[in-house]
């Protein structure tokens, strides 16, 4: 068992959890208080499960029609910047609609 300082651990704490992992245990201390231990964590929560393949199977669904190509239209709606679009540099607010 070693013991440290908490600013030495902050210092080191990689090279601590290292040997936490080997095996050893190490003792934080305030003013050579022992204030905490620091131990390997055993079972179930150090190897977590892998999780299954396929979860969320038949949750979703994407037709036929999303593969296919777009028109010419909707390219350009996509990249086209129209003069309703925000980031035309013409474009201004309608100040007319109410909240």
């Amino acid at each position: 068992m070693k013991v440290v300082n908490i600013h030495e651990a902050r210092a080191r704490l990689s090279q601590y959890l290292a040997e936490v992992e080997a095996g050893e245990t190490v003792v934080i201390a305030r003013r050579n208080k022992p204030v905490a231990k620091l131990v390997a964590v055993e079972g179930e929560i150090a190897q977590p499960k892998p999780r299954p393949i396929g979860l969320a199977k038949g949750m979703g669904h994407v037709g036929p029609a999303f593969f296919e190509p777009m028109s010419e239209e909707e390219l350009a709606d996509w990249y086209d910047v129209k003069p309703t679009d925000p980031l035309h540099p013409d474009w201004k607010p309608d100040r007319e609609q109410s909240p």
